[in-house]
Protein backbone atom coordinates (compact mmCIF):
# COMPACT_ATOMS: atom_id res chain seq x y z
CA UNK A 1 0.00 0.00 0.00
CA UNK A 2 1.28 3.50 -0.87
CA UNK A 3 2.87 5.35 2.03
CA UNK A 4 0.65 8.38 1.33
CA UNK A 5 -2.41 6.40 2.46
CA UNK A 6 -1.01 6.10 5.97
CA UNK A 7 -0.27 9.82 6.09
CA UNK A 8 -3.84 10.56 4.98
CA UNK A 9 -5.05 8.25 7.76
CA UNK A 10 -3.06 10.25 10.32
CA UNK A 11 -4.11 13.58 8.81
CA UNK A 12 -7.81 12.71 9.06
CA UNK A 13 -7.70 11.04 12.49
CA UNK A 14 -9.08 14.10 14.30
CA UNK A 15 -5.94 14.64 16.40
CA UNK A 16 -4.62 18.00 17.53
CA UNK A 17 -1.33 19.18 15.96
CA UNK A 18 0.38 18.49 19.29
CA UNK A 19 -0.95 14.92 19.41
CA UNK A 20 0.23 14.23 15.86
CA UNK A 21 3.68 15.55 16.77
CA UNK A 22 3.80 13.23 19.81
CA UNK A 23 2.78 10.27 17.68
CA UNK A 24 5.48 10.90 15.07
CA UNK A 25 8.11 11.50 17.72
CA UNK A 26 7.31 8.08 19.19
CA UNK A 27 6.93 5.99 16.01
CA UNK A 28 8.86 7.94 13.35
CA UNK A 29 6.32 7.99 10.53
CA UNK A 30 2.64 7.38 9.80
CA UNK A 31 3.04 3.83 8.52
CA UNK A 32 4.96 2.74 11.62
CA UNK A 33 2.30 4.36 13.80
CA UNK A 34 -0.48 2.53 11.96
CA UNK A 35 1.22 -0.83 12.58
CA UNK A 36 2.10 -0.11 16.21
CA UNK A 37 1.18 -2.85 18.73
CA UNK A 38 -2.34 -2.74 20.12
CA UNK A 39 -2.57 -0.54 23.19
CA UNK A 40 0.44 1.60 22.23
CA UNK A 41 -1.64 4.72 21.63
CA UNK A 42 -3.21 4.69 25.09
CA UNK A 43 0.26 4.68 26.64
CA UNK A 44 1.47 7.67 24.64
CA UNK A 45 1.73 11.00 26.56
CA UNK A 46 -0.07 13.82 24.78
CA UNK A 47 -2.97 11.73 23.44
CA UNK A 48 -6.39 11.77 25.06
CA UNK A 49 -8.40 8.57 25.53
CA UNK A 50 -10.71 9.64 22.71
CA UNK A 51 -7.79 10.23 20.34
CA UNK A 52 -6.17 6.92 21.27
CA UNK A 53 -9.44 5.07 20.69
CA UNK A 54 -9.88 6.70 17.28
CA UNK A 55 -6.41 5.57 16.23
CA UNK A 56 -7.00 2.01 17.45
CA UNK A 57 -9.73 1.67 14.84
CA UNK A 58 -6.99 1.67 12.15
CA UNK A 59 -9.55 2.31 9.42
CA UNK A 60 -8.05 3.28 6.05
CA UNK A 61 -11.35 3.68 4.21
CA UNK A 62 -11.57 7.41 4.92
CA UNK A 63 -7.99 7.88 3.70
CA UNK A 64 -8.92 6.32 0.37
CA UNK A 65 -12.01 8.53 0.10
CA UNK A 66 -9.86 11.59 0.81
CA UNK A 67 -7.41 10.63 -1.91
CA UNK A 68 -10.22 10.23 -4.44
CA UNK A 69 -11.87 13.51 -3.41
CA UNK A 70 -8.59 15.41 -3.69
CA UNK A 71 -8.12 14.09 -7.20
CA UNK A 72 -11.66 15.15 -8.06
CA UNK A 73 -11.10 18.68 -6.67
CA UNK A 74 -7.68 19.08 -8.26
CA UNK A 75 -5.99 19.23 -4.84
CA UNK A 76 -2.42 17.99 -4.56
CA UNK A 77 -1.15 16.29 -1.39
CA UNK A 78 2.31 16.52 0.17
CA UNK A 79 3.22 14.38 3.16
CA UNK A 80 6.09 15.08 5.53
CA UNK A 81 8.06 12.41 3.66
CA UNK A 82 7.75 14.07 0.25
CA UNK A 83 10.85 15.74 -1.14
CA UNK A 84 8.72 18.70 -2.30
CA UNK A 85 7.42 19.40 1.22
CA UNK A 86 8.48 22.99 2.16
CA UNK A 87 11.74 22.75 4.15
CA UNK A 88 10.99 25.76 6.36
CA UNK A 89 7.60 24.32 7.30
CA UNK A 90 9.04 20.90 8.02
CA UNK A 91 11.21 22.29 10.82
CA UNK A 92 8.53 24.07 12.88
CA UNK A 93 6.87 22.47 15.90
CA UNK A 94 4.10 20.13 14.75
CA UNK A 95 4.20 20.71 10.97
CA UNK A 96 1.11 19.53 9.04
CA UNK A 97 1.49 15.80 8.41
CA UNK A 98 -0.13 16.37 5.01
CA UNK A 99 -0.35 19.65 3.15
CA UNK A 100 -3.32 19.95 0.77
CA UNK A 101 -2.91 22.51 -1.97
CA UNK A 102 -4.05 24.03 -5.21
CA UNK A 103 -1.89 25.83 -7.73
CA UNK A 104 1.89 25.63 -7.71
CA UNK A 105 3.92 23.94 -5.00
CA UNK A 106 4.89 26.34 -2.18
CA UNK A 107 8.57 25.42 -1.96
CA UNK A 108 10.71 27.09 -4.59
CA UNK A 109 14.42 27.62 -4.30
CA UNK A 110 15.25 31.31 -3.89
CA UNK A 111 11.74 32.48 -2.92
CA UNK A 112 11.46 35.09 -0.16
CA UNK A 113 8.00 34.71 1.44
CA UNK A 114 6.78 37.49 3.75
CA UNK A 115 3.58 37.08 5.78
CA UNK A 116 1.50 40.28 5.69
CA UNK A 117 -0.97 40.46 8.58
CA UNK A 118 -3.19 42.93 10.38
CA UNK A 119 -6.25 43.48 12.50
CA UNK A 120 -9.73 42.68 11.23
CA UNK A 121 -10.89 46.10 12.42
CA UNK A 122 -8.52 48.00 10.17
CA UNK A 123 -8.68 51.65 9.21
CA UNK A 124 -8.63 53.09 5.67
CA UNK A 125 -4.95 53.82 6.33
CA UNK A 126 -4.34 50.16 7.13
CA UNK A 127 -6.07 48.97 3.96
CA UNK A 128 -4.18 51.52 1.85
CA UNK A 129 -0.79 50.60 3.32
CA UNK A 130 -1.51 46.87 2.93
CA UNK A 131 -2.23 47.32 -0.78
CA UNK A 132 0.86 49.47 -1.25
CA UNK A 133 3.15 47.09 0.60
CA UNK A 134 1.74 43.97 -1.08
CA UNK A 135 2.39 45.45 -4.50
CA UNK A 136 5.88 46.61 -3.55
CA UNK A 137 6.85 43.22 -2.12
CA UNK A 138 5.78 41.56 -5.36
CA UNK A 139 7.54 44.05 -7.65
CA UNK A 140 10.76 43.69 -5.64
CA UNK A 141 10.76 39.90 -6.01
CA UNK A 142 9.14 38.85 -2.74
CA UNK A 143 6.27 36.42 -2.15
CA UNK A 144 3.27 37.50 -0.07
CA UNK A 145 1.92 34.96 2.44
CA UNK A 146 -1.65 35.72 3.48
CA UNK A 147 -4.21 34.32 5.91
CA UNK A 148 -6.94 35.95 3.77
CA UNK A 149 -8.94 36.83 6.89
CA UNK A 150 -8.72 40.58 7.44
CA UNK A 151 -9.05 43.27 4.77
CA UNK A 152 -5.37 44.02 5.32
CA UNK A 153 -4.39 40.46 4.45
CA UNK A 154 -6.74 40.38 1.47
CA UNK A 155 -5.59 43.74 0.11
CA UNK A 156 -1.93 42.75 0.31
CA UNK A 157 -2.61 39.49 -1.54
CA UNK A 158 -4.81 41.13 -4.15
CA UNK A 159 -2.29 43.85 -4.96
CA UNK A 160 0.58 41.36 -5.12
CA UNK A 161 -1.39 39.38 -7.70
CA UNK A 162 -2.11 42.55 -9.65
CA UNK A 163 1.62 43.27 -9.71
CA UNK A 164 2.23 39.84 -11.22
CA UNK A 165 3.80 38.49 -8.03
CA UNK A 166 3.57 35.25 -6.09
CA UNK A 167 1.06 34.74 -3.27
CA UNK A 168 0.65 31.85 -0.84
CA UNK A 169 -2.78 31.74 0.78
CA UNK A 170 -3.17 29.70 3.98
CA UNK A 171 -6.67 28.43 4.75
CA UNK A 172 -8.24 27.50 8.08
CA UNK A 173 -10.80 25.23 6.38
CA UNK A 174 -10.73 22.41 3.81
CA UNK A 175 -10.51 23.58 0.20
CA UNK A 176 -14.11 22.74 -0.65
CA UNK A 177 -15.33 25.20 1.99
CA UNK A 178 -13.33 28.13 0.58
CA UNK A 179 -15.44 29.80 -2.12
CA UNK A 180 -14.13 33.37 -2.32
CA UNK A 181 -13.00 34.72 -5.66
CA UNK A 182 -9.67 35.91 -4.24
CA UNK A 183 -8.83 32.37 -3.11
CA UNK A 184 -9.53 31.06 -6.61
CA UNK A 185 -7.29 33.76 -8.09
CA UNK A 186 -4.48 32.79 -5.74
CA UNK A 187 -4.87 29.13 -6.68
CA UNK A 188 -4.69 30.13 -10.35
CA UNK A 189 -1.64 32.38 -10.06
CA UNK A 190 0.06 31.22 -6.85
CA UNK A 191 -0.45 28.66 -4.11
CA UNK A 192 -3.41 27.92 -1.83
CA UNK A 193 -2.78 25.49 1.05
CA UNK A 194 -4.62 23.91 3.98
CA UNK A 195 -3.75 21.20 6.49
CA UNK A 196 -7.35 20.00 6.52
CA UNK A 197 -8.44 17.15 4.23
CA UNK A 198 -11.80 17.03 2.46
CA UNK A 199 -14.82 16.21 4.65
CA UNK A 200 -13.27 17.91 7.74
CA UNK A 201 -15.83 19.79 9.82
CA UNK A 202 -14.52 23.31 10.59
CA UNK A 203 -13.66 24.33 14.14
CA UNK A 204 -12.85 27.77 15.58
CA UNK A 205 -9.39 26.68 16.72
CA UNK A 206 -8.39 25.85 13.13
CA UNK A 207 -7.82 29.54 12.45
CA UNK A 208 -5.38 29.81 15.34
CA UNK A 209 -3.64 26.56 14.34
CA UNK A 210 -2.94 27.82 10.82
CA UNK A 211 -0.83 30.70 12.21
CA UNK A 212 2.08 28.31 12.66
CA UNK A 213 1.78 27.27 9.00
CA UNK A 214 1.72 30.80 7.57
CA UNK A 215 4.62 31.80 9.79
CA UNK A 216 6.47 28.56 9.08
CA UNK A 217 6.30 29.18 5.33
CA UNK A 218 7.65 32.72 5.75
CA UNK A 219 11.04 34.30 6.27
CA UNK A 220 9.58 37.39 7.89
CA UNK A 221 6.31 38.84 9.19
CA UNK A 222 5.05 42.31 8.26
CA UNK A 223 2.43 43.77 10.61
CA UNK A 224 0.49 46.58 8.95
CA UNK A 225 -1.92 47.57 11.72
CA UNK A 226 -2.72 46.04 15.11
CA UNK A 227 -4.19 47.19 18.43
CA UNK A 228 -2.61 46.24 21.75
CA UNK A 229 -4.63 43.02 22.09
CA UNK A 230 -5.60 41.08 19.00
CA UNK A 231 -5.08 37.86 17.09
CA UNK A 232 -2.30 39.63 15.24
CA UNK A 233 -0.31 39.76 18.47
CA UNK A 234 -0.68 35.99 18.84
CA UNK A 235 0.61 35.48 15.31
CA UNK A 236 3.63 37.67 16.01
CA UNK A 237 4.38 35.83 19.26
CA UNK A 238 4.34 32.46 17.48
CA UNK A 239 6.48 33.85 14.66
CA UNK A 240 9.04 35.18 17.14
CA UNK A 241 9.24 31.72 18.70
CA UNK A 242 10.01 30.33 15.25
CA UNK A 243 12.82 32.87 14.89
CA UNK A 244 11.18 34.97 12.17
CA UNK A 245 12.11 38.59 11.47
CA UNK A 246 9.34 40.98 12.57
CA UNK A 247 8.53 44.22 10.72
CA UNK A 248 5.86 46.79 11.62
CA UNK A 249 4.28 49.79 9.94
CA UNK A 250 3.93 52.85 12.19
CA UNK A 251 0.59 54.62 12.55
CA UNK A 252 -0.77 57.63 14.36
CA UNK A 253 0.38 57.80 17.97
CA UNK A 254 -3.20 58.29 19.17
CA UNK A 255 -4.78 55.61 16.95
CA UNK A 256 -6.02 52.60 18.89
CA UNK A 257 -5.50 50.38 15.86
CA UNK A 258 -1.80 51.24 15.73
CA UNK A 259 -1.03 50.84 19.43
CA UNK A 260 0.14 47.28 18.90
CA UNK A 261 2.42 48.03 15.96
CA UNK A 262 4.01 50.97 17.77
CA UNK A 263 4.60 48.72 20.78
CA UNK A 264 6.25 46.12 18.52
CA UNK A 265 8.57 48.79 17.14
CA UNK A 266 9.51 49.85 20.65
CA UNK A 267 10.27 46.22 21.49
CA UNK A 268 12.56 45.67 18.51
CA UNK A 269 10.47 45.15 15.37
CA UNK A 270 11.92 47.00 12.40
CA UNK A 271 9.93 50.10 11.43
CA UNK A 272 9.15 49.98 7.70
CA UNK A 273 7.14 52.08 5.30
CA UNK A 274 7.83 50.24 2.05
CA UNK A 275 8.15 46.71 0.76
CA UNK A 276 11.80 47.17 -0.10
CA UNK A 277 12.63 48.14 3.48
CA UNK A 278 11.49 44.63 4.38
CA UNK A 279 13.18 42.78 1.56
CA UNK A 280 16.51 44.61 1.76
CA UNK A 281 17.14 42.69 4.98
CA UNK A 282 17.20 39.47 2.94
CA UNK A 283 18.78 40.79 -0.27
CA UNK A 284 22.35 39.72 0.61
CA UNK A 285 21.09 36.12 0.94
CA UNK A 286 18.92 36.23 -2.20
CA UNK A 287 20.67 38.62 -4.61
CA UNK A 288 19.25 36.90 -7.69
CA UNK A 289 15.68 37.10 -6.42
CA UNK A 290 15.35 40.52 -4.83
CA UNK A 291 15.79 43.92 -6.46
CA UNK A 292 14.70 47.46 -5.72
CA UNK A 293 11.94 47.96 -8.28
CA UNK A 294 10.83 51.45 -9.41
CA UNK A 295 7.35 52.69 -8.67
CA UNK A 296 4.83 51.79 -11.41
CA UNK A 297 3.06 54.41 -13.47
CA UNK A 298 -0.41 55.47 -12.34
CA UNK A 299 -3.19 53.16 -13.55
CA UNK A 300 -6.61 53.94 -14.92
CA UNK A 301 -9.76 53.40 -12.90
CA UNK A 302 -10.80 49.75 -12.86
CA UNK A 303 -7.27 48.40 -13.04
CA UNK A 304 -5.32 47.00 -10.13
CA UNK A 305 -4.54 49.71 -7.65
CA UNK A 306 -0.97 50.98 -7.46
CA UNK A 307 0.66 53.10 -4.75
CA UNK A 308 1.07 56.76 -5.47
CA UNK A 309 4.56 57.81 -6.58
CA UNK A 310 6.84 59.00 -3.84
CA UNK A 311 7.09 62.71 -3.28
CA UNK A 312 10.02 64.35 -5.05
CA UNK A 313 13.00 65.48 -2.96
CA UNK A 314 12.81 69.11 -1.96
CA UNK A 315 16.48 69.88 -2.59
CA UNK A 316 17.29 73.53 -2.25
CA UNK A 317 18.89 74.70 -5.48
CA UNK A 318 22.05 76.79 -5.48
CA UNK A 319 21.51 80.51 -5.31
CA UNK A 320 18.12 80.34 -3.59
CA UNK A 321 17.60 82.40 -0.46
CA UNK A 322 16.57 81.24 2.97
CA UNK A 323 13.06 82.45 2.19
CA UNK A 324 12.69 79.44 -0.15
CA UNK A 325 13.45 77.07 2.71
CA UNK A 326 10.80 78.74 4.85
CA UNK A 327 8.29 78.29 2.06
CA UNK A 328 9.19 74.61 1.78
CA UNK A 329 8.51 74.13 5.48
CA UNK A 330 5.20 75.99 5.54
CA UNK A 331 2.32 73.85 6.79
CA UNK A 332 4.43 71.54 8.95
CA UNK A 333 3.44 71.07 12.57
CA UNK A 334 5.64 72.15 15.46
CA UNK A 335 6.53 68.51 16.15
CA UNK A 336 7.57 67.96 12.53
CA UNK A 337 9.72 71.09 12.54
CA UNK A 338 11.44 69.93 15.73
CA UNK A 339 12.24 66.59 14.08
CA UNK A 340 13.66 68.28 10.97
CA UNK A 341 15.78 70.54 13.16
CA UNK A 342 17.10 67.49 15.03
CA UNK A 343 18.35 65.69 11.90
CA UNK A 344 21.90 66.64 10.94
CA UNK A 345 23.21 66.86 7.38
CA UNK A 346 24.35 63.26 7.76
CA UNK A 347 21.82 60.54 8.51
CA UNK A 348 20.61 60.73 12.10
CA UNK A 349 19.86 57.61 14.14
CA UNK A 350 16.31 57.30 15.45
CA UNK A 351 17.52 57.26 19.07
CA UNK A 352 19.44 60.53 18.58
CA UNK A 353 16.41 62.16 16.95
CA UNK A 354 14.14 61.14 19.82
CA UNK A 355 16.64 62.44 22.38
CA UNK A 356 17.16 65.75 20.54
CA UNK A 357 13.46 66.51 20.13
CA UNK A 358 12.41 65.46 23.62
CA UNK A 359 9.22 64.04 22.11
CA UNK A 360 7.72 60.64 22.99
CA UNK A 361 9.00 57.75 20.86
CA UNK A 362 5.59 56.98 19.37
CA UNK A 363 5.12 60.62 18.34
CA UNK A 364 8.53 60.78 16.63
CA UNK A 365 7.88 57.53 14.74
CA UNK A 366 4.47 58.68 13.56
CA UNK A 367 5.71 62.12 12.47
CA UNK A 368 8.73 60.66 10.69
CA UNK A 369 6.34 58.54 8.66
CA UNK A 370 4.35 61.63 7.66
CA UNK A 371 7.55 63.47 6.73
CA UNK A 372 8.64 60.55 4.57
CA UNK A 373 5.30 60.54 2.76
CA UNK A 374 5.58 64.29 2.14
CA UNK A 375 9.12 63.90 0.82
CA UNK A 376 10.97 65.88 3.50
CA UNK A 377 12.75 62.86 5.00
CA UNK A 378 14.08 59.57 3.67
CA UNK A 379 14.85 56.41 5.62
CA UNK A 380 18.37 54.96 5.37
CA UNK A 381 19.63 51.53 6.53
CA UNK A 382 20.30 51.03 10.22
CA UNK A 383 17.26 52.98 11.53
CA UNK A 384 18.74 56.26 10.31
CA UNK A 385 16.96 59.18 8.64
CA UNK A 386 18.22 61.89 6.27
CA UNK A 387 16.74 65.15 5.04
CA UNK A 388 15.65 65.74 1.47
CA UNK A 389 16.19 69.47 2.03
CA UNK A 390 19.40 71.31 2.68
CA UNK A 391 19.82 73.06 6.02
CA UNK A 392 22.02 76.09 6.50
Amino acid sequence: MAALTYWLWLSSAGLSPRAKAALLERFGDAEAAFHAPEGSFAELPGLSRTEAAALEGRDLSLAEEIREECERQGVWMLSLQDAAYPPRLKHIFSPPVVLYGKGSLPSREGDVPIAVIGTRRCSPYGRRMAAQLGGELARCGGTVVSLLTSEIEQEAAREALCAGGKVIGVLGVPHERETRRLAAEIAGQGTLVSEYPPFTQPSSHFFRDRNRIASGLSLGVLVVEAPEKSGTQLFVAESAEQGKEIFAVPGNADAQGSAGTLRMIQEGAKLVTSGWEVLCEFQPLYPRTLHHAPEPAAKHSGECAAPAPAAKPLDKAEGKTSVDLKKQLEGLSEEQLRIIAAIDRDAGHIDDIIEATGLPTAVVLAQLTRLQVKGFVRRDPGQRFSLNILKK
